[in-house]
């Protein structure tokens, strides 16, 4: 019989290997034999945050750093973690500690602290970090670093640079990744047949197959759903839970506008944002594992829907500024999931943008996107088709869920911001604070793809962007964009009052 495995071994395997649901698992049990294990708290942290539930990972590592509070390992999850939590003071803290002591996670600790200096703007504390060397120097990520550098001054220098560790590296998440800001070197040099075929090239190379048919079923379903209640003047979901207080999220595709609104509607001080929370994405799959989903989520035990609700409002409640009385999500995944948000979280109130289809699709295809998760990404035709779906489903779903919404013009937002933030304020019950217009000056970090453009005054400067890439469009985008052209055409919203919050019945 061979020997039995111990379970810290066993968590230290489990994670190791890549099981990050197995080594929960272990960690659970290690913890109710004994809260006081910080390597249980250690280990759930880094399974959590591998599993993307990045508020209960927060929660994991204060436990560990609070029961180890020198450990180099526990200092660098607690860095990569207030890394993605938009905590950059916190994460540069506990990052220098880590390369300073040159301890074996020194490596990793620097090359995740650059990109903190990159992403935060913060481009001259870069700029003395890599001068000043160190072991994190030697990994091949920091080629990354000093490449990205060197788009401020040299932009030339740093494309060839970029090219070659796309060229080189085996590491396929390195290679995407200096593709990508190379295709966006480009595109800035106006460089644009070159910017299209490197992202072509990159996207082909580096993403894996995707089922993208599985995930249109879902919308279509929801679809048809919508086109049978319109036939016979049905409720879709009638709650059975109390509505939710302080919530707001985005409903919409990447590269809409998303984050600058949420960076506008965060300088509030009654709002905060909590950035690309993975909350929907979780409640939508507890109800798929308690068998709800669809189908079932109006005879759903009110118990179970409010343990759900309660899941998604205490990590949220993590992430949230102290003094906001709102947390604004701005998840990406809403848009698939409004049936559960309606079950669970009735009373969120939605903001659904939407923007040229072309400008997004350009956005989107150069952009840097998981290949595992937005495989759709990946080429036109599959970002054509999504768009088409969502837009399958919005606004008709809000409307038939009850769920309190906005619809936002992209187009309109930048020509009219006051007004637009004066309507979406007013939907969350706020008076107007004229620091909202603002959004360069948000001290927040953004770690999305618009880190760059949400650090200028709001302008016009994206809009018809697709024109530098027309020869890639064809008449299959014809009908989607005379849709939006309409809306564009049509009235700034903003000029319509928005009903008050109470009583709602939109």
């Amino acid at each position: 019989m061979p020997p039995v495995e111990p379970p810290l071994a066993q968590l230290d395997r489990l994670l190791k290997q890549g099981d990050a649901a197995g080594a929960l698992r272990v960690a659970d049990q290690l913890i109710a034999q004994s809260r006081r294990s910080f390597p249980a708290w250690l280990g759930r942290a880094v399974a959590q945050m591998n599993l993307g539930r990045i508020a209960e990972a927060d929660a994991d590592i204060e436990q560990a750093v609070r029961l180890s509070p020198a450990d180099p390992q526990a200092l660098l999850i607690r860095g990569l973690l207030d890394q993605r939590l938009g905590r950059i003071d916190r994460a540069v803290e506990s990052l220098r500690r880590v390369v300073q002591s040159k301890v074996p996670q020194a490596v990793e600790a620097g090359v995740a602290l650059a990109e903190v200096y990159w992403f935060a703007h913060r481009r001259d504390e870069l700029k003395a970090f890599i001068e000043a060397g160190g072991a994190w120097m030697k990994d091949p990520r920091a080629a990354l670093a000093v490449a990205r550098l060197k788009t401020r001054d040299d932009p030339e220098a740093a494309l060839a640079e970029l090219r070659a560790i796309a060229a080189r590296e085996r590491n396929p998440v390195l290679r995407r990744a200096a593709g990508f800001e190379a295709v966006g070197l480009l595109d800035r040099m106006a460089r644009y047949r070159e910017a299209f075929d490197l992202a072509t090239s990159l996207h082909a190379d580096t993403t894996p197959p995707f089922d993208l048919e599985g995930m249109l079923q879902q919308v279509r379903d929801q679809a048809a759903t919508l086109d049978r209640l319109a036939a016979g003047g049905e409720r879709w979901i009638t709650p059975r839970v109390d509505p939710v207080p302080g919530v707001a999220m985005v409903v919409g595709l990447p590269r809409s506008g998303t984050t600058l609104l949420e960076q506008m509607l965060d300088r509030h001080p009654a709002v905060s944002g909590i950035g690309e929370y993975d909350g929907v994405e979780t409640i939508g799959g507890d109800l798929v594992s308690m068998g709800r989903w669809p189908r079932g989520l109006a005879a759903a035990p009110r118990e179970a829907l409010l343990a759900v609700q309660q899941r998604y409002l205490a990590g949220a409640g993590r992430l949230r500024r102290e003094g906001a009385q709102w947390t604004f999500d701005k998840t990406l995944r809403a848009w698939r999931w409004l049936p559960a948000i309606a079950a669970v979280m009735p009373g969120t109130v939605c903001f659904h943008v939407a923007r040229d289809p072309r400008d997004m699709a350009i956005s989107i295809l150069l952009s840097y996107f998981n290949p595992m998760s937005d495989g759709w990404t990946a080429g036109l035709a599959s970002i054509r088709r999504v768009i088409e779906a969502e837009r399958s489903v919005l606004p008709r779903a809000l409307e038939a869920l009850a769920l309190p919404h906005e619809r936002i013009v992209y187009e309109h937002l930048v020509e009219d911001p006051a007004g637009h933030a004066r309507r979406c304020l007013s939907r969350m019950g706020l008076a107007m604070d004229e620091r909202v217009l603002a959004p360069e000056a948000n001290a927040r970090a953004v770690f999305t793809l618009s880190h760059e453009q949400v650090r200028r005054p709001i302008n016009r400067a994206s809009i018809g962007r697709w024109r530098n890439y027309a020869f890639a469009f064809d008449g299959s985008w014809d009908a989607l964009a005379s849709a939006h052209e309409s809306l564009v055409a049509g009235p700034v919203a903003s000029s319509r009052p928005s009903a008050p919050l109470a009583g709602d019945a939109r």
